[in-house]
């Protein structure tokens, strides 16, 4: 099984297939993964243990044990732990065409992965297809 430490915590991959990659994501208290999106994936997120926020394309939302969330083709996100003592876990389902660590794109990042001053522009995406226009 694959396994990748980051500044934010680590994951596990539990499944990878052509179609999709299933991997549980722990995020360390107070840390955030980067506010990213991905263009060869889509990416639906469910919480097993602990409270986190959600930043979905500029809005936040709670992400609790049994909550879900589904984030788009190219819509940035993030989560963030706000917990001082507890780890947040979460089960995310990749679905598209390429899994890569490379798609990637941060928009920004508390731990300096992100370019200055070099904010992708947000592809236009078609609502039916997913697929950038």
């Amino acid at each position: 099984m694959e396994t990748d430490i980051r500044p934010w915590g680590h994951y596990e991959v539990l499944l990878d297939e052509p179609y999709y990659k299933v991997k549980r994501i722990t995020v360390k208290p107070k840390q955030q993964l980067s506010y990213q999106y991905h263009v060869h994936r889509q990416e639906s997120w469910i919480g097993v243990s602990g409270e986190a926020v959600v930043a979905i394309d500029g809005y936040e939302y709670p992400l609790r044990t049994g909550a879900e969330m589904h984030i788009g083709f190219h819509i940035p996100h993030s989560i963030y732990n706000p917990s001082e003592t507890h780890e947040f876990v979460f089960i995310e389902v990749q679905t598209g065409t390429y899994f890569g660590e490379d798609d990637i794109v941060r928009i920004s990042d508390m731990y300096g992965r992100a370019e200055e001053g070099d904010e992708p522009a947000i592809p236009e995406v078609d609502p039916d297809t997913g697929e950038a226009k």
